[in-house]
């Protein structure tokens, strides 16, 4: 999964806080992939809510 995101507007990320909402964390790949697309882009911190939890 890597390299499936892209920040396009990395000037509104720089030294934010952000939240991810995912629907369904299944392997957390996902998740984990957007949320290094976001620091590498210059966030600050990146936190992450899931709705269900597949088993």
């Amino acid at each position: 999964m890597s390299g499936a995101f892209i920040a396009s507007l990395p000037e509104k990320i720089q030294g934010r806080n952000l939240i991810l909402v995912d629907d369904v964390y299944t392997t957390g790949a996902t998740i984990d992939e957007c949320a290094k697309t976001l620091v590498q882009a210059g966030a600050k911190r990146v936190a992450a809510v899931t709705l269900a939890r597949v088993l």
